[in-house]
């Protein structure tokens, strides 16, 4: 058996990149070792940015529908809260939505775009040749082997993938032990800073979220370095329970857990993103204590960068050095992360000589521009790859398409939403429809009465119109280097 990609983990960030290389025509195969999706949700927020990702590929009004949605996030358990009203984005405001039901959903997509979803299937073996890669998978009808041209590992923090491409996840060993556990109280006003809350004490943090009616997750940090092995062994009720009367000096009534977990602050970063036919996204390739919903959207822009770029490899079309830009764009998204996930940690500690740090950063938060430049942060909508230097720069360049209006914004997002680029063209500058000619078939036109904009299929601005005192033969030839940059070669056909 064989396919063009094979797709191992079937959590969002597989199931997201499986739908995205579909949308660029890519053959896949997704496998998972679980039999049956997971009704736990460790993630419970979609940030900003991915909403809108999820608008461009329409599928948003999907994962609102009964879900709530936050202006505000916080930042280290401190206030003020983050405000997102100034965002500048068209989606200003984080998604509360299980992780569940993110998976429920990103699967009935991809499986409409035509991924094949093998479940209970488990990859053993890889052999990443030359001119193919070799999977050998445990099924329950018995071993197979399945070649493909790639093998991307989306399969988490101990990654199967990772390991067998012989990719090395530097970092640090873990200094806090922390619990998850999804119960029911048995008297809510029990719990200090009631539901949602926040409890710092000396002996460690305790916070407190509903996650459906009648059940409360209590999330419990310690800072504290775990016993050696003890990430392996199971949670007990009794456990969470005497975790929470050390944190609040109280004992608190738990009752019926739905789900119990540990967890660390161990921070690990993959040495690259790729190793031959070997890629890496998600937690597979970035790990971190997981503070402010950040991981979930990181990887899920994992999956969105890397999908068009390798179904574009897939097709034949993408210019020299296109995949290549996955790590280089990529990779230092997940430093920043993983720095500001342990800045939050570190403000976060039970150590009273924190209190005068945390003080004056709740100040800082208090000051418009630091409270947008975190907001930004936390969102995803500070990103800004590094582009080729060009005859011109512009601020909009390498960051996600500013928020659209109208018809325009209608016509580019259905455009999108086929994984297609999109070229909004300005009226005055015939030239630049000239020129684009040749790229039709991969870039589709939108007419506006605004600036210029060259989106890449993942939302990305590569080329605009200049500011005044800047030629238009220069705009001209800057969107041809563009076009050719993301693109790939002209075809002389479509002029």
């Amino acid at each position: 058996m064989s396919t063009d990609v094979v797709v191992v983990g079937g959590g969002p960030v597989g199931l997201m990149l499986a739908a995205e290389l579909r949308l660029g025509g890519a053959g896949v195969v997704l496998l998972e070792r679980l039999s049956e999706p997971s009704r736990h949700s460790r993630a419970f927020r979609m940030q900003a940015r991915m909403l809108d990702v999820l608008s461009q590929r329409g599928l948003l009004e999907q994962f609102t529908d009964g879900n709530r949605t936050w202006p505000k996030a916080h930042f280290a358990g401190l206030e003020p809260l983050l405000d997102f009203a100034h965002l500048g984005n068209e989606h200003p405001y984080a998604l509360l939505i299980p992780q569940a039901r993110t998976e429920e959903l990103l699967e009935k997509h991809a499986l409409a775009l035509g991924v094949e979803i093998r479940r209970g299937h488990r990859l053993t073996g890889l052999d990443d040749a030359p001119d193919a890669a070799v999977c050998t998978v445990e099924s329950p009808a018995g071993e197979y082997r399945l070649d493909c041209s790639y093998v991307v590992g989306c399969d988490g923090g101990r990654s199967t993938v990772r390991k067998l491409g012989g990719v090395g996840f530097t970092g640090s060993t873990p200094t806090v032990r922390a619990l998850l556990g999804d119960v029911e109280l048995a008297d809510p006003g029990q719990l200090p800073n009631g539901v949602p809350g926040t409890m710092r004490t000396p002996a460690g943090l305790l916070m407190a979220i509903s996650v459906q009616p009648g059940v409360t997750r209590v999330l419990t940090t310690e800072f504290v370095a775990p016993e050696p092995g003890s990430e392996r062994q199971p949670v007990t009720l009794d456990e969470l329970r005497s975790t929470v009367r050390r944190i609040t000096g109280r004992s608190i009534g738990l009752d019926r857990p739905q789900w119990l977990s540990r967890f660390t602050d161990t921070t690990r970063l993959a040495d690259r993103y790729r190793s031959g036919r070997v890629l890496l996204a998600g937690d597979a390739a970035h790990v971190h204590f997981p503070i402010g919903a950040q991981g979930l959207n990181l990887g899920l822009g994992d999956a969105v960068n890397l999908g068009w770029k390798l179904a574009a490899v897939i097709a034949g079309w993408a210019p020299p050095g296109l995949l290549a830009t996955y790590e280089a764009e990529r990779r230092p998204v997940a430093q920043r992360v993983l720095r500001e996930t342990r800045v939050q940690l570190a403000l976060m500690d039970s150590d009273p000589k924190v209190d005068p740090l945390r003080e004056t950063f709740s100040e800082l938060l208090a000051l418009p521009a630091v409270n947008s430049r975190l907001a930004h942060e936390t969102t995803g909508l500070d990103v800004r790859y590094e582009l080729p230097p060009g005859r011109y720069t512009h601020e909009v360049l390498g960051r996600p398409c500013p928020p659209l209006t109208g018809s325009v914004r209608d016509e580019t997002n259905a455009l999108l939403r086929a994984g297609r680029g999109v070229l909004i063209l300005p009226d005055g500058l015939e030239r630049a429809a000239t020129a684009a000619a040749g790229w039709r078939h991969r870039v589709g036109v939108v007419e506006a009465k605004g600036p210029g904009l060259l989106l890449r299929p993942d939302g990305h601005v590569v080329w605009t119109t200049p500011g005044p005192g800047v030629p238009e033969g220069d705009a001209v030839l800057e969107l041809a280097d563009a076009l050719a940059r993301w693109f790939g070669a002209e075809t002389s056909a479509q002029r």
